[in-house]
C-alpha cells in the first residue's frame, strides 16, 4: 500500500495528483539562504544561546528570589497561614 497525493477534481471528486520528480533538493533551499544574497555567501546571524548571562546579573538573580521567598515564609508564618 502506497500513500498518494490527491487534488479536487472539477465534479467535486478527488484525483491523484502526479508526481514531478523534478530537482528535489532545490525545494529544500530557503530564498534568504546563500544564494540570494550577493556572492553566494549565507546571511549573518547572532546565535542569541551562546551569549551567557553575566555573573553579576545572575548573582542578581539569585538573591532577589532567595529574599522574595524568605519573605513570603515569613509573612506564610506570622500570619499562621501554614499553621506554625
Amino acid at each position: 500500500m502506497s500513500l498518494q497525493l490527491h487534488k479536487p477534481n472539477a465534479r467535486g471528486g478527488l484525483e491523484p495528483r502526479t508526481a514531478s520528480v523534478g530537482n528535489w533538493r532545490r525545494q529544500l533551499r530557503s530564498p534568504r539562504g546563500g544564494d540570494a544574497l550577493p556572492g553566494n555567501r549565507l546571511p549573518d546571524q547572532k546565535n542569541t544561546e551562546m551569549e551567557p548571562t553575566s555573573r553579576a546579573r545572575s548573582l542578581l538573580f539569585w538573591a532577589v528570589l532567595a529574599s522574595a521567598t524568605f519573605v513570603l515564609l515569613v509573612i506564610g508564618y506570622s500570619t499562621r497561614f501554614w499553621g506554625g
